[in-house]
């Protein structure tokens, strides 16, 4: 899984399959936010936006379990 991390000044961490790697911003679709799971067509990473649906649900579930008793 390929999730974007955060931007560092001309650079996206991007978070591999566990491993943080910079790439620069250039490379990263302007739509693109932080916590959004991607896909690279052409060497540009896009938001693929049905992956990130399903990991922001995750994590909300997540997040809801551990609140409740």
């Amino acid at each position: 899984m390929i999730i974007l991390d955060r931007f560092e000044g001309d650079y996206a961490v991007i978070e591999i399959d566990g491993e943080m790697v910079d790439v620069e911003r250039c490379l990263v679709d302007e739509e693109v936010k932080e916590g959004d799971v991607l896909t690279i067509i052409d060497g540009i990473y896009y938001r693929d936006d049905q992956a990130t649906k399903k990991r922001k649900q995750y994590i909300e579930d997540k997040f809801k379990d551990m609140w409740e008793d």
